[in-house]
């Protein structure tokens, strides 16, 4: 007699963001360890088939992937109450289907271009070490509270005195 694996159910719930526009929908399996920030469908339709699904839906304004969770920011026309439900509905239907969520080569391109923003900005003496300091603080302390409202920070320059970041997901209109 064979026996099958038995795959465990999905499971998803939602959280509310500190951007009343966004929802973050936590499931039980990993996604995808980094950060995937959509916010236009064209993006999307290059390197994400659920986000290409999700733009599908004329309510879905932004889709970011991190982790276990998948962040939805909506156009401000429509109501959470009436759109919820399709979305989580959907989300577990796909993430149970074990489907491709990122597509091979994202996370080398999101590398080059994260590297490009960088590009140009040249440090010396104290600012290297300063900088170093930004970027640790930013990973240990801020990025976690960030991730936890649905969202992501990411250095991009220090320049007189003044810290320039790129804020994703959920965050990204803060």
């Amino acid at each position: 007699m064979q026996q099958s694996a038995v795959k465990s159910p999905v499971l998803i719930y939602t959280e509310q963001t500190p951007n009343p526009e966004s929802l973050k929908f936590v499931t039980n399996r990993m996604l995808y360890k980094g950060t995937a920030d959509f916010r236009e469908a064209e993006f999307a339709k290059e390197w994400s088939q659920i986000a290409t699904e999700l733009f599908e839906m004329p309510f879905v304004k932004g889709v970011y992937i991190c982790n276990n969770f998948v962040t939805v920011t909506k156009e401000m026309n429509y109501a959470w109450e009436d759109i919820m439900l399709k979305l989580k509905e959907f989300i577990k239907a796909y993430v149970g289907e074990e489907k491709e969520i990122l597509k091979d080569g994202f996370a080398e391109a999101m590398e080059k271009i994260e590297a490009e923003r960088g590009v140009g900005y040249e440090y010396s003496g104290d600012e290297v070490e300063i900088v170093q300091k930004i970027k640790d603080l930013l990973e240990t302390y801020i990025k976690p509270a960030v991730e936890m409202d649905g969202g992501n920070i990411e250095f991009k320059k220090y320049e007189e005195g003044i810290v320039y970041v790129v804020m994703q997901g959920s965050c990204s209109g803060c």
